[in-house]
């Protein structure tokens, strides 16, 4: 059983920036691939950005640009660094991991960006 713990959301105003939090209970070389994911109110979860072990990230093309994934393997931790924030990125965001086909979820964190 793995355990994901999300950090970093907030209220942001537009143009703003945030940066995600996953923290890992396993080590993360065994966890392929990390991601995020979004839920806003009324639509489904949707894929913002995945990193595997090796490789290049990958982004919704909606993020691309603005938005960095990264691992850090020292800390066992996932981050998303979200710059030039919009409204439309308002949503729980979720950490996603996979560990020998086992898909494990965090229990989200909220971010809104408004004035």
């Amino acid at each position: 059983q793995v355990q994901l713990v999300e950090s970093g959301g907030g209220l942001v105003q537009p143009g703003g920036s945030l940066r995600l939090s996953c923290a890992a209970s396993a080590s993360i070389f065994s966890l392929d691939p990390m991601g995020w994911y979004r839920q806003a109110p009324g639509k489904e979860r949707e894929l913002v950005a995945s990193k595997g072990r090796w490789g290049s990230p990958t982004y919704a093309e909606a993020v691309k640009g603005r938005f960095t994934v990264s691992r850090d393997s020292a800390k066992n931790t996932l981050y998303l660094q979200m710059n030039s924030l919009e409204p439309e990125d308002t949503a729980v965001y979720y950490c996603h991991a996979v560990q020998a086909s086992n898909n494990y979820w965090g229990q989200g964190t909220q971010v809104t960006v408004s004035s």
